[in-house]
């Protein structure tokens, strides 16, 4: 499990640019699943079993990242955020591009206060003292992501991008446990550009059209130091979202889920996300609507250049969505 999360979080996939992710899972899978194809948004959208309910389970294959918008005649370059991140974060850190230029975040030392930093402070350094050079390396238009190792260090997993290659490393273990049997017709989508407005999710629950959909994502944390009140620890069992800013869980799906992970022995905590969203955001206003749950990973630093996750949290959310991939889903569908 630890392998497939290295794998994956190392990889370089920005939002809209998920192609070497997608790629690595589409090997991973391939052997375990019935079906397999890519959309035109770039989804790579898997199938097992059939009979009873339609399924969807869905994970992001995006980054949080930076695109380069101006490059000054000394080189420096001026970055804009591609998903939630927060400029106080970044100063000192390194950001690497497709063809593997590096670039360091600087910040204007005078006139601003660290703490009042603003997009508008950064700059990116590569190296070099022309803007010449610099187009050399990289162009406007060209997007980063951040440069950190995957660690495994007792029971914890720390690295960049968790958000949400864990979730996608979830889903692969999943299929590999399920061995192409369930009691349902299951859907597995890794998705695009969730980090820009859940973009993937949205054409790809189209193309599916599922009965019920889960989102497997990571949530955020309760356990550090002064960090505002969250009934969620890292350890503590894999998360059962109630609400967050794009949805309110289904009741019935909801019930169902606890009534799983319960049935099922999987230690579980209940969440609510007081900021964020998920791919269920997109998936619940296919059509006519889809009742949809999230199934959260607990995580630490979330949208920051180095994240934190348990990993028996990890495997809770593994057993939780083999165990959902079996499990009736009438009295969810019941009218």
């Amino acid at each position: 499990m630890e392998e497939t999360i290295r794998a994956l979080c190392q990889l370089y996939g920005p939002s809209g640019h998920e192609e070497r992710v997608v790629e690595r899972i589409e090997k991973m899978v391939k052997p375990h699943v019935d079906e397999l194809r890519r959309d035109v948004m770039g989804n790579l959208l898997t199938r097992i079993g059939s009979g009873g309910s339609k399924l969807m389970f869905t994970a992001h294959t995006d980054e949080i990242s930076v695109v380069v918008h101006y490059i000054d005649e000394k080189g420096f370059a001026r970055i804009s955020p591609v998903g939630g991140v927060q400029p106080l974060w970044l100063y000192g850190r390194r950001v690497q591009f497709a063809n593997g230029t590096i670039g360091v975040i600087g910040r204007e030392q005078l006139g601003t206060e660290p703490k009042n930093t603003d997009w508008n402070n950064l700059f990116l350094d590569v190296g070099v003292t022309s803007g010449k050079d610099a187009q050399k390396l990289i162009a406007v238009g060209d997007f980063g992501v951040f440069v950190r190792s995957t660690v495994a260090q007792g029971r914890v997993v720390i690295s960049k991008a968790l958000d949400d290659r864990i979730g996608c490393a979830v889903l692969v273990e999943a299929l590999k446990k399920l061995k192409k049997k369930a009691k349902n017709e299951v859907h597995f989508v890794f998705t695009v550009q969730e980090e820009v407005g859940v973009r993937g999710a949205r054409t790809s629950a189209w193309s599916v059209t599922p009965d019920v959909g889960y989102a497997v994502d990571i949530t955020g944390w309760g356990d550090t130091p002064l960090v505002e009140p969250m009934n969620v620890e890292l350890g503590k069992g894999v998360a059962i979202k109630a609400m967050d800013q794009g949805t309110i869980v289904s009741p019935k799906v909801r019930k169902l889920m606890v009534d799983t992970a319960a049935a099922k022995g999987i230690p579980y905590q209940m969440e609510v996300l007081r900021g964020g969203a998920t791919d269920a955001f997109a998936i619940q206003f296919t059509k006519t609507g889809v009742p949809c749950g999230v199934i959260s990973i607990p995580t630490r630093y979330v949208h920051q250049p180095s994240e934190m996750a348990h990993m028996d949290d990890f495997a809770g959310a593994v057993k939780l969505v083999c165990a959902l991939a079996n499990a009736d889903h009438s009295a969810v569908l019941a009218t």
